[in-house]
């Protein structure tokens, strides 16, 4: 196809290459620039601000005072944006294409969220401000609070935890709670978990001091009653499961799993990262769960991860309501008040200094205002829609790993397909790279071999879907028949090639040094 101007639109196949191994002066490409690091840019010696030499003082650090200079790079304020904006190019984001990364959700964050979270009232508060100068704030939260239990159908919420793993902890605490309530911690230390779980799951539970017995999955990938009921005993203190579980389905026999383990004396904690397969379609507290946390990035299209701040509430049934964690909201005279103290006596204490992430607050209640009761059922449908639409789609060339089965927000696959053909899970996921994607999630659940598991979400459009499983589709056909350096060196396109990460994960450099300096002899060779 040409342009107006008669050249091609695109390189031809044959001159890709060539143009791949042209070198540069600058060892840039054009608008793919090579970026140093920051401190090979900037020298210690200088700085881009004035700033006055210190008055005379006193120091209080004893041994812990600087002995040498800190060494910071000095670059002037052009070069620091540049580097950083640089850098930013880089990285792949949701802003950038499709981004398909099973079991993480990563949808669109809609500008109009940002904007309200930037309205004075909400941008510019601080935690420690007098109470009745943020009663507006008090009063979202609040209401954020009523539609998180009116959609999960659970009696009370725990706003302060900062992300989901961190909820998760909150509800394992809460649960802890009231175990030692009941006199029981001795007793009950064991906490249940499928072996389709998030890794968190385990490690939560480990961590506050539960012995974690793993829950063998049926072979259609769900948790069997039978296989619950053998597990449970007198030492059980929880369950953890997730619904729609690891593998993209729905626990059918959830409900049955809480009856049983209610009957038992223990607790339902339910892993809602994958709520956003069921909001407007099922209520968790319906099917008898005691404490689930939810993700507001993948739910309710806060902004995800990236080191910076995270919510995850953690709803709670009647049995564990007492047991809620510090602060809480009160309402007393038409005045809201942050609960700082007290709870009747039964509260686990506090799990973080404030009352959690107002930003974030705002974005997940501008989202659910803008969408109604019918646009959020609509999204879950449309992610349900979106991910076995691509299961479909590519279920002739690749294997499913569970057939034909219908799957919830994500389609997972095996590398069945990949037997025998010289390429692993690991270099299709880069080959991916080069056609302009993020890889979807690899080799996780653990209970499918080589796994693939792909999240679509209900964000992208009929067009990006099909361009998409188009470039699977052609990656796929270039590994059936044997082109395998494709896949075995890629990626050949990104602004570095594949790293030895067996080697970077068990020898990690995470302090850079300075280069010796090169002598003559050496640079003349």
């Amino acid at each position: 196809m040409l342009n107006n101007q008669g050249r091609p639109t695109a390189p031809h196949e044959s001159s890709a290459p060539a143009q791949s191994a042209r070198k540069t002066f600058t060892s840039n490409r054009a608008l793919q620039i090579e970026e140093a690091l920051i401190f090979e840019i900037g020298g210690n010696s200088a700085t881009g601000v004035d700033i006055d030499e210190p008055a005379a003082f006193a120091p209080r650090l004893g041994a812990h005072e600087r002995a040498s200079p800190i060494g910071l790079p000095g670059l002037s304020e052009p070069e620091t944006l540049r580097h950083y904006v640089r850098l930013s190019q880089k990285n792949y984001s949701i802003d950038a294409g499709l981004y398909p990364l099973g079991s993480c959700t990563m949808k669109h964050n809609p500008r109009l969220n940002e904007a309200m979270a930037r309205l004075p009232g909400f941008g510019d508060i601080h935690p420690l401000q007098p109470q009745s100068t943020v009663q507006g704030a008090l009063e979202l939260i609040d209401a954020l609070a009523h539609w998180l239990m009116t959609m999960t159908g659970t009696h009370a919420v725990a706003m302060t935890p900062k992300a989901g793993a961190h909820g998760e902890m909150c509800g394992m605490m809460a649960i802890r709670a009231a175990i030692e309530a009941r006199g029981e911690s001795g007793a009950r230390n064991v906490v249940l978990v499928p072996d389709s779980a998030h890794g968190t799951n385990p490690a939560t539970a480990a961590l506050i001091g539960f012995t974690v017995r793993a829950v063998p999955a049926r072979d259609d990938g769900t948790l069997a009653i039978e296989a619950v009921q053998a597990a449970l005993g007198p030492d059980v203190a929880a369950i953890m499961l997730t619904n729609p579980n690891t593998c993209g389905l729905f626990e059918r026999d959830v409900i049955a799993v809480a009856e049983a383990v209610h009957a038992a004396g223990a607790y339902f904690y339910c892993d809602g990262a994958n709520f956003n397969a069921i909001v407007g379609k099922a209520r968790p507290g319906d099917l008898g769960i005691d404490a689930m946390h939810i993700n507001l990035h993948k739910t309710f299209s806060t902004p995800h991860g990236g080191g910076g701040p995270g919510a995850g509430p953690v709803v709670l049934s009647d049995r564990l309501a007492p047991f809620a964690p510090l602060p809480f909201i009160t309402r007393a005279g038409g005045a809201l008040r942050l609960e700082e103290h007290g709870g009747g006596g039964q509260a686990f204490g506090r799990i973080t200094a404030f009352h959690g992430q107002m930003g974030m607050f705002v974005r997940a209640y501008a989202y659910m205002l803008s969408h109604g009761s019918d646009g959020m059922r609509q999204a879950s449908e449309d992610a349900v829609l979106n991910a076995n639409y691509a299961r479909v789609c590519l279920s002739d060339l690749m294997s499913p790993a569970f057939g034909a089965r219908t799957c919830m927000h994500e389609a997972l696959f095996s590398d069945e397909w990949l037997k025998g053909t010289g390429v692993t899970t690991l270099d299709f996921a880069k080959a991916m790279i080069d056609e302009g994607y993020h890889p979807m999630t690899v080799y996780f659940p653990l209970i499918v071999h080589g796994a693939m598991l792909i999240e679509p979400t209900e964000s992208e459009s009929r067009a990006s879907l099909d361009l998409f499983i188009m470039a699977l589709r052609d990656l796929a056909f270039a590994v059936k028949r044997g082109d395998t350096a494709r896949f075995t060196g890629a990626p050949y396109f990104a602004p570095r090639g594949r790293l030895d990460e067996t080697r970077a994960a068990r020898q990690p450099v995470l302090r850079w040094r300075p280069r010796a300096p090169v002598s003559d002899a050496q640079a003349a060779e």
